[in-house]
């Protein structure tokens, strides 16, 4: 299976725009690790269009409240829909299995003992101050971490997090993870 393992950080946040649809955001840099070639690509808003490929050849799109939040915010700037590769979401299988959401650094500290830099509304501050290259490395650990977690949940089945001194597992259904489905992909290059 090939997976690319993404996130997104934008421009503005929901109370800018009043919306809560994250599609009404604007994203600022975007980072995409492919699980083939072991790169990891990280461009802003006027780059996203190169990164167009890579999503074209992913078996599954895999993020932290990505179903949510960077699929229908990336949908806006494709050509296609993005809806039609196979998503997973690794914070929706948390609260499948938990009955509520937990933070990325959480799950990331207490499973493989990684702490995010920073938050994405301080993402928000440095892309109004012009500190591009800082959203850069922010958003690219951001998907390294997630790509521990997704890594460890894979082998493991479960992730973890502290429960007040302890650390609790939390079971994921990852069943389905490397089963290839057939999509309709409405691809925005020609092959």
């Amino acid at each position: 299976m090939r997976y690319v393992i993404f996130d997104l950080e934008t421009q503005n946040i929901f109370q800018d725009v009043g919306s809560s649809d994250p599609a009404a955001l604007d994203i600022s840099v975007g980072t995409f690790y492919d699980s083939e070639t072991k790169v990891y690509t990280t461009v802003t808003v006027d780059e996203l269009s190169t990164v167009w490929p890579i999503l074209e050849k992913a078996d599954a799109l895999v993020g932290y409240n990505s179903n949510h939040f960077d699929i229908p915010l990336l949908n806006k700037y494709y050509p296609g829909d993005l809806t039609h590769i196979k998503s997973i979401d690794i914070l929706e299988e948390i609260r499948k299995s938990l009955g509520r959401r937990l933070r990325l650094d959480s799950v990331a500290e207490a499973t493989v003992g990684a702490k995010k830099s920073g938050h994405g509304l301080q993402a928000v501050r440095w892309w109004r101050e012009g500190k591009i290259d800082e959203i850069k490395k922010y958003c690219e650990q951001d998907v390294k971490i997630t790509k521990k977690v997704f890594d460890y949940a894979l082998e493991h089945g479960h992730v973890k997090f502290k429960d007040g001194s302890r650390k609790r597992e939390i079971p994921l259904d990852i069943s389905t993870w490397g089963i290839k489905e057939e999509s309709a992909m409405t691809h925005s290059l020609l092959f």
